[in-house]
């Protein structure tokens, strides 16, 4: 079974410490009771978490990614609210979670694994589609980057057009379409459906190392549409905000989606850990940075896989990604 579990506020309040004098973001953001309803709120940006680790398994990847979910809101709702971070504009939504018609073990087929990431397409889809009709914009914590494409499907039907995207990620995520994995949701969201939901793509801090020649081959074959920035490139502080900012101007003409993967995060907790890859600080500049452009429509974080023993850290750092966004998005934006 795929279900959207909408947050309670009771299971909020246990993950809250109070504290007299002050006040935590988890004790005045938006709670509601069903999807349908968040076209009644006042907030204006809808988190939801997915809480999977399947499209990472199906491609052969490191699970745990279904722990982000959890471990971001345990610290996101301990974030003061204050003058920088406004907790009225802000409705948390639930989580997607997933229980297998079948138990899934390590001998489980890729075609059944895939089957199943391709129902939580589906559920994806249909919640990032409500929140977009509804004039909101979705923020997506957790799963594996196989959520993409349901981020894409459902921005795309809910406009009505196909959409751009900047990916923030040491991979492509263009694997070959054979069946449903974290490593092909952009492939799919370029052949798949009623025409292609992804028209334009621009990868960001992409690594050499871990990148096909069938998928270079691909890109060069479609380089009206997609656009590459190495990671071995990127030399100086200056020239990466520079870059980041051409790759910007590539796909921020119509609407588009901000898609950061934690793999591209130097040493962070992911199902891909590299010892290589951007600052977590120049990361964060680079989320404003995208934030701050009038066609941001949705921005997901995926592939953080955290442990027992650093959960504490990922959800601050996770915290610190979506305030973040959050503040920029603000700033160059009049909310309805």
């Amino acid at each position: 079974m795929i279900q959207l579990h909408i947050q309670k506020r009771e299971d909020l309040d246990s993950y809250i410490s109070f504290r007299a004098g002050e006040q935590k973001l988890g004790e005045v953001i938006t709670l509601c009771d069903s999807l349908e309803l968040i076209k009644e709120s006042p907030a204006h940006f809808v988190i939801f978490g997915i809480s999977e680790s399947i499209g990472v398994q199906a491609n052969f990847g490191k699970k745990g990614t279904h722990k982000a979910w959890k471990a971001f809101i345990r610290s996101f709702v301990n974030v003061q609210s204050n003058k920088y971070n406004d907790a009225k504009s802000i409705l948390v939504l639930g989580h997607i979670a997933i229980t297998p018609d079948e138990p899934i073990t390590y001998k489980t087929s890729k075609e059944l694994l895939g089957s199943i990431v391709s129902r939580i397409d589906n559920k994806v889809a249909q919640v990032v589609e409500t929140i977009v009709r509804a004039g909101k914009v979705p923020i997506i914590i957790g799963g594996g980057h196989n959520n993409a494409y349901g981020n894409i499907i459902g921005t795309s039907n809910a406009v009505n057009k196909s959409i751009n995207v900047i990916n923030i990620d040491a991979h492509t995520d263009l694997r070959v379409a054979n069946y449903r994995h974290s490593g092909n949701g952009f492939t799919y969201a370029f052949e798949k459906g009623n025409g292609p939901a992804l028209k334009k793509y621009a990868i960001f801090g992409l690594h050499k190392n871990y990148t096909p020649q069938y998928i270079f081959d691909f890109i060069d074959n479609h380089s009206e549409y997609i656009k590459y920035k190495l990671f071995e490139d990127l030399k100086e502080s200056q020239d990466v905000s520079q870059q980041f900012a051409n790759q910007l101007d590539f796909i921020g003409s119509t609407i588009f989606g901000l898609e950061l993967d934690c793999d591209a995060i130097t040493g962070f907790p992911s199902s891909a850990q590299s010892p290589s890859g951007l600052a977590f600080n120049k990361v964060r500049e680079l989320i404003c940075t995208a934030a701050q452009m009038k066609n941001c429509s949705y921005f997901h974080i995926c592939e953080a896989a955290p442990s027992k023993e650093n959960q504490g850290q990922v959800g601050k750092a996770l915290s610190y990604l979506v305030t973040d966004f959050i503040r920029a998005y603000n700033e160059n934006h009049t909310l309805s």
